[in-house]
């Protein structure tokens, strides 16, 4: 979306967010609320004993869509591949353009493990 002015960069909002339960503070919900961004963040255990033990001033419980938030672990398991490889682990590169080339290659090498070369003899 554009500037009003057409004076700096342009605005983004995230579609949604799938966080999980580390950050499922108050603050963190309120901030995105404000933003206008949906979000599935597991509640904590003893939020919602707290929220249980206050009753009716505990408020409702915040919306989770638990088939969205199970899509976040594909993403999870691709960033802890990617961090096998060590130079994308430590940013061995100083400048933006070589470390996304760093991530493509290590990503290459995780797709050709992932898919095998099966000739028929």
């Amino acid at each position: 979306m554009a500037r009003p002015d057409g004076v700096g960069r342009p605005r983004k909002r995230l579609d949604s967010l799938a966080a999980d339960k580390a950050y499922s503070s108050k603050a963190n919900r309120a901030a995105l609320r404000a933003r206008r961004i949906p979000h599935d963040i597991p509640e904590k255990d003893d939020q919602k004993a707290n929220r249980t033990r206050k009753g009716s001033r505990g408020g409702r419980p915040p919306t989770f869509r638990p088939t969205r938030y199970r899509d976040r672990n594909t993403i999870e398991r691709l960033m802890n591949r990617r961090k096998q490889f060590r130079a994308v682990a430590t940013r061995y590169d100083k400048l933006a353009c070589r470390y996304r080339a760093t991530v493509q290659i290590a990503d290459i090498f995780i797709w050709l493990r992932a898919k095998p070369d099966r000739r028929n003899p």
